[in-house]
């Protein structure tokens, strides 16, 4: 009996000095928790996978808001993302380590459904039904301007790529507004659709701004003119994102009818503007929730991702040259808002009605299913 005793305290005593020496990313079923919050962030960290990214584990599950996540970006340098939701906070996460959420943003008084970096990272852009548009610091974590942009709830808002620093706003009194963000105090143009505004983007010089509407279309507006070039007509329900491509060459729409097109928005295109529809993808859905689900390119063009309220719930990205879905990432409990792609590494991340994130490591087999 001493014998097996013995033997029995040696094996283990191996064995647990092993796993010890083991990195964490071997350990099957491992969950980490991390942060002064553990709501913070846990990971799953499956065994024996092959990484393709510097994530502390191929899948980061964050928690810490408590409501709806309405919005969520990288910013343009990868190390940090942007979140916002129900409960009107702006939090800021470490992508890297064990992404960590650092800062939290206090200001609006309603929900905030989106934001938005600026190109160099400094700044952040945020809008609300609480009829503003708020302008954060991201250094010294405090606002800058807070801008009462529209009498009615304000969906969406989007920053110029380059030249003289403008926001567009959109909301439901069916306006359109760009803002200098140099001064900001009016409007450098107050455009009218005739439907109310849910999302908005400037073409790649911002010499145009495309308004989505209710009814399922796009104006197309000359911003040096004043007034609209042409209208994206094919959705057959209410657009609720939009995205143009980094060449800036196309215009991604998702909608609650269950497609997600590409249009192209380039000044002349063979055909004329009826043939501006290149490509529609589908595989996901929108829900009874009617949540403005957003979409998004990925920074080489090969993806493109929409969020979806489909059961159960998966982040869907497809082929951008096939229209095929190349990745159905799962996890979510609720419908996703939105994801976005890293712009370095393959990872994408997606904030949910569940009140979660998730941070997803492409190209491993085991999560990518």
């Amino acid at each position: 009996p001493r014998i097996f005793f013995f033997f029995f305290f040696f094996f283990f005593a191996f064995f647990f000095a092993l796993m010890a020496k083991r990195p964490l990313s071997e350990v099957a079923g491992a969950l980490v928790v991390s942060g002064q919050d553990k709501r913070a962030v846990a990971s799953l960290v499956p065994v024996g996978l092959e990484r393709t990214s510097e994530l502390m584990a191929p899948t980061v599950l964050l928690r810490g808001h408590d409501g709806e996540v309405f919005t969520t970006k990288f910013s343009p340098d990868g190390n940090t993302i942007a979140s916002a939701g129900f409960d009107k906070r702006v939090f800021l996460w470490s992508v890297f380590g064990e992404c960590q959420n650092f800062a939290v943003l206090l200001g609006h008084s309603n929900a905030i459904l989106e934001l938005h970096w600026s190109t160099d990272g400094s700044q952040l852009y945020s809008c609300s039904p609480d009829k503003t548009v708020q302008v954060w610091d991201v250094e010294s974590l405090t606002r800058q301007k807070k801008i009462k942009a529209h009498d009615s709830y304000v969906n969406t808002c989007c920053p110029s790529r380059r030249g003289t620093p403008l926001l567009a706003s959109g909301g439901d009194d069916g306006l359109s507004k760009v803002w200098d963000l140099r001064q900001a105090r009016q409007p450098a143009h107050t455009l009218a659709g005739q439907s109310p505004i849910t999302a908005v983007a400037f073409s790649d010089q911002a010499h145009q701004l495309f308004a989505c509407d209710v009814a399922g279309q796009v104006e197309v507006w000359d911003l040096r003119r004043g007034e609209v070039q042409y209208r994206l007509q094919g959705h057959m329900d209410v657009i609720t994102g939009c995205s143009v491509s980094p060449d800036g060459t196309y215009l991604l729409t998702n909608s609650m009818d269950n497609t997600l097109r590409c249009w192209d928005v380039q000044p002349f295109v063979k055909g004329g503007d009826a043939s501006r529809c290149l490509k529609t993808f589908s595989g996901h859905a929108h829900g009874v929730d009617k949540n403005l689900l957003k979409c998004a390119w990925s920074p080489t063009q090969e993806y493109v991702t929409a969020g979806s309220s489909d059961a159960p719930t998966h982040v869907h990205c497809w082929d951008f040259n096939t229209r095929r879905i190349k990745y159905k990432l799962p996890g979510h409990k609720a419908a996703v808002n939105e994801a976005a792609f890293h712009p370095t590494q393959p990872i994408v991340v997606s904030c949910s009605s569940d009140s979660t994130m998730y941070l997803g490591e492409l190209g491993t087999p085991a999560i990518n299913q």
